[in-house]
């Protein structure tokens, strides 16, 4: 086996074609190999498909352990996320540069689109947005400015195309927009509301519940009823809402607590 090879020339030249990535899983419980073809395991560590190379002074670049494209920059602290760094799409384009704590984002921060849009600029706390911030939707408006908690909006105002159409407080608000009508608790949908698509088509009217669809029907884009939802569950047929003159099946099975849950089919342009 390859533990008893004792030849180092033979070793090297085995070896000499592999990524270094695919050379360390190769050799990472074997030190003699680990020596013959020079890895240093010192400075690479391995999770969740995921490379890290240490570069000193507790910074690093983490990588992709399929495509070794470069997922993070900057620095660690015990292995983890830890102080100032910038996380990249595939493309390489910047898509978050901020602050970590013990491997989550946490503190400032700046979050970014795939072509370089601002999306949040703000606070996060255990990897989620909590504190003041501002978002943004992909054409550059304001949508909200204000404070978050764990994750949701909490206080502060909402825009579309800059335009107030909310506010609010400790979670709770009226909402009046282009896409939904209702009201807000606890940051999310919560209560009565009506969900609108592009062209201001009422797609959805009754009740939300944790910003999930609770009691209500929803419509097609000729007003027919295409599912009924009772305490979150029935059978529920979704269609495209973003191809207006078609009706373009995309989803059709069983909801359960508001989410799909039991038999369902999943379509492409009415393929399955």
């Amino acid at each position: 086996m390859l533990e008893n090879i004792k030849s180092l020339y033979f070793v090297q030249k085995l070896f000499s074609n592999v990524e270094e990535i695919i050379k360390l899983k190769i050799v990472k419980y074997n030190k003699n190999l680990q020596n013959n073809i020079n890895i240093n395991l010192i400075n690479y560590r391995t999770f969740n498909n995921k490379y890290i190379i240490f570069e000193g002074n507790r910074k690093g670049k983490e990588y992709d352990s399929f495509t070794n494209h470069l997922l993070f920059e900057g620095e660690y602290l015990n292995g983890k996320r830890n102080g100032k760094g910038k996380e990249y799409y595939e493309d390489g384009k910047l898509l978050f540069e901020g602050e970590y704590l013990n491997g989550k984002r946490n503190g400032k921060g700046i979050e970014y689109g795939k072509y370089g849009y601002l999306l949040f600029k703000g606070e996060y706390l255990k990897g989620k947005k909590n504190g003041k911030g501002k978002e943004y939707d992909y054409s550059g408006y304001l949508i909200f400015e204000g404070e978050y908690l764990i994750g949701k909006k909490w206080n502060g105002k909402g825009y579309e195309n800059g335009k107030l159409i909310y506010e609010l407080k400790d979670g709770k608000g009226l909402v009046n927009g282009k896409y939904f009508k209702g009201e807000y608790i606890n940051g999310e949908r919560n209560g009565k509301g009506q969900e609108y698509n592009g062209r201001r088509q009422l797609i959805f009217e009754g009740e939300y519940l944790n910003g999930k669809q609770w009691n209500g029907k929803s419509l097609n884009f000729i007003g027919e009823i295409i599912y009924e939802l009772k305490q979150g569950e029935g059978h529920v047929k979704k269609y495209d809402k973003n191809n207006y003159f078609t009706k373009d099946l995309i989803f059709e099975g069983e909801y359960l607590n508001g989410e799909k849950n039991g038999m369902g089919k999943e379509y492409n342009n009415n393929k399955l």
